[in-house]
């Protein structure tokens, strides 16, 4: 069904061209959209559309059937008689029933999106729908999803369908009220750098339009339509460890989460086990920020004592000392390869612990 701001933009545009005044009415004889008032013709509708004719012209208005395929959708108005009047009105009427067929078809390709990103296609309806609904099955394509913030979602998924408007080849659509999904489809040369800057560019989009707090990860890139599905998975995890491991990122790809991505499917007792037998009864988020800001730092220059005293300003001695005591209270010296190793993976642990422990409130 189109929307009334649709048709009420269409025939707006359409009087602007041909200077007659039209009326869409439902079979009811009420005004759907208008470009002057016909509430006067409503009962003259009525009896239109229960009548055999297609067309016809009663006390100075001319009346059109409009059908989507063989069921009676509206009743077209325009004022004035004469061929001029009859011409421009049944190429109104020509124009409308074509924004039904395009916007029913849009409604089956949106519909055949959800079913087959939730899997509820069987493999033989996949490649038959598909056929059905002119699209390409074996070209290659990633899911991208945007989750947008203050409940814009709405908002999110005009501007998507926006920013991607002019190919007709990306669908556009949203399976729950929180997000909207991108499957786009790719050409042979893009690379891993080029999906980033779609995903990228859809973000500043968003922003562009007033839409901030908005996250968009994406899957990896598939090159059946079978396959959807797994890189709508993947965008979903995405977007869920993105929140939890890479929280200043606006923009994450499933191919960047690394450990992360197995910390997020282990079960909250096996982790809290981990955590017993590495640190006994202390937790490793009860450091001092001092502390903890010296581990991450010793971390990002790849346990390099140098570089991350000469970073923290603070003398090498000093930075060995620090380590030293974490030593004694961890038991874990994270100098030594394999302890710095346990460490980091206990930190990333603890908090992906806490972010499913605040979910859970």
């Amino acid at each position: 069904m189109i929307s009334n701001q649709i048709l009420q933009n269409t025939i707006d545009g359409l009087k602007n061209i041909a200077r007659v005044d039209l009326c869409v009415m439902d079979v009811d004889g009420k005004e759907v959209a208008y470009t002057t008032d016909m509430s006067n013709c409503s009962k003259a509708a009525v009896e239109f559309a229960g009548s055999p004719a297609d067309s016809q012209e009663i006390q100075g208005y001319q009346y059109f059937k409009v059908y989507d395929e063989i069921s009676l959708e509206y009743i077209l108005v325009a004022a004035g008689t004469g061929e001029d009047v009859y011409t421009i009105g049944k190429m109104v009427a020509f124009q409308i029933q074509n924004l039904l067929v395009a916007y029913k078809e849009r409604f089956d390709k949106d519909n055949f999106i959800k079913n087959l990103l939730l899997d509820n296609l069987l493999l033989v309806d996949i490649y038959s729908r598909s056929k059905k609904l002119r699209i390409q099955t074996d070209v290659a394509r990633v899911v991208m999803i945007v989750e947008s913030a203050n409940g814009k979602e709405n908002n999110a998924l005009e501007m998507a369908r926006m920013h991607f408007g002019s190919n007709s080849k990306d669908f556009i659509t949203a399976v729950d009220e929180n997000n909207v999904i991108v499957v786009k489809e790719l050409n042979d040369s893009d690379t891993n750098r080029d999906i980033d800057k779609y995903a990228a560019g859809l973000k500043a989009a968003l922003v562009k339009e007033g839409i901030k707090g908005a996250r968009v990860s994406y899957g990896t890139v598939v090159r059946e339509i079978k396959e959807v599905s797994r890189s709508y998975k993947e965008a979903k995890m995405a977007l869920d460890v993105g929140k939890i491991f890479f929280d200043e990122r606006d923009v994450i790809a499933y191919s960047e989460l690394g450990i992360g991505r197995l910390i997020y499917q282990l079960p909250i007792p096996l982790c809290k086990m981990f955590i017993r037998e590495i640190f006994g009864g202390k937790n490793p988020d009860e450091f001092d920020e001092e502390t903890l800001t010296t581990i991450y730092k010793f971390f990002e220059n790849s346990l390099n004592v140098s570089e991350t005293s000469r970073q923290l300003f603070i003398h090498r001695n000093t930075l060995v000392y620090r380590l030293d005591k974490l030593q004694k209270s961890t038991g874990l010296d994270l100098r030594v390869f394999e302890d710095a190793i346990t460490f980091r993976i206990a930190l990333m642990v603890v908090k992906y612990m806490k972010y499913m422990e605040n979910m859970e409130y």
